[in-house]
C-alpha cells in the first residue's frame, strides 16, 4: 500500500519536509567536493521518526537528475523498503537506483542515519584494484579508526550492495567502504556526517595513493591509531 504523504500527522509531515531541505542542499557538496560527475551520486537521509504508527522512511535524490536542478521539492521520499510515497513527490521522478541498497543499510544498521555514495577518482581506483586503503595517515585514524576496507563486488539495482556494505563494515570503525569495481559508500549520524565521510575517504585515497608514488608509506602502530580515534571522536572540536 502506498503511503500519502499528505496523510501523515503533521509532526511526521514536518520530518520530512525538513529531511528534504537538508538532503538536497547537502547534494551541493559532492560536486563542490568534485566527488561526482554528471548526475552520477546520491546521499539519503533516514527521516526522524516522530510517531510509531508511521513505518520508517527515507529521502533520496531522485534517478538521473542534474544537481543543478536538485530541490527540496524533487527529493523521493520512500519507506525503508524502498517503496516510492507518491504524494509529495513529482510523478515523474523514481527514487535513485542505489535505493534498495540504502534501505537495507538503513533496516540493519539502526545507529545509520545517513548514506552517500560517489565515484570519486581516487577512492573508486583503490576499489578497481580491490585494494583497502591503509591507516597510514593521523587523519585516517581520526576519521576511520583504521583501514577503509573493500567490499565485494555486488550488481546495482537490488539490495545487493547493502548486504555487502552491512558484512563489510561489522567490526569496523570507518564509516567508508570501498565497494569493489565500483566506489565508495559512507554512513553516518545522519547525512551531513555521511557526506564528511566522503570527502575525507577521497582526501585520504588522494594523498595515500601518492605516497606510494614515493616509496613505501609507513604504517601507524595499532595503540597509535585507537588514540587517535578516541580523541578526534570524543574531545575534538566544540561540545
Amino acid at each position: 500500500m502506498t503511503l500519502v504523504l499528505t496523510e501523515l500527522p503533521a509532526p511526521a509531515q514536518a520530518a520530512v519536509a525538513a529531511t528534504r531541505e537538508r538532503v538536497a542542499a547537502l547534494h551541493a557538496e559532492l560536486p563542490r567536493n568534485a566527488l561526482v560527475v554528471w548526475t552520477a551520486g546520491n546521499v539519503s537521509e533516514r527521516v526522524p521518526a516522530t510517531d510509531p504508527e508511521v513505518p520508517g522512511l527515507l529521502v533520496i535524490k531522485p534517478s538521473g537528475v542534474s544537481y543543478d536542478e536538485l530541490t527540496a521539492s524533487t527529493m523521493v521520499v520512500c519507506t525503508l523498503d524502498g517503496a516510492k510515497i507518491v504524494d509529495g513527490t513529482p510523478d515523474e521522478l523514481t527514487p535513485s537506483s542505489d535505493t534498495a541498497a540504502h534501505a537495507y543499510v538503513y533496516a540493519h544498521l539502526e545507529e545509520v542515519g545517513g548514506v552517500v555514495h560517489t565515484h570519486s577518482t581516487y577512492a573508486t581506483a583503490w576499489a578497481a584494484r580491490g585494494q583497502e586503503i591503509p591507516c597510514v595517515l593521523t587523519m585516517m585514524g581520526d576519521e576511520f579508526g583504521g583501514p577503509v576496507p573493500v567490499g565485494p563486488f555486488a550488481v546495482i539495482g537490488d539490495d545487493s550492495i547493502g548486504r555487502g556494505i552491512v558484512e563489510t563494515l561489522a567490526g569496523h570503525r570507518s564509516p567508508a567502504v570501498l565497494m569493489q569495481n565500483h566506489g565508495p559508500f559512507t554512513i553516518g549520524k545522519d547525512a551531513r556526517a555521511a557526506v564528511k565521510a566522503a570527502v575525507m575517504v577521497e582526501e585520504v585515497a588522494r594523498t595515500v595513493h601518492i605516497s606510494r608514488q614515493l616509496g613505501e608509506p609507513l604504517p601507524i602502530e595499532q595503540g597509535l591509531i585507537d588514540s587517535l580515534y578516541d580523541r578526534y571522536q570524543n574531545v575534538y572540536g566544540q561540545r
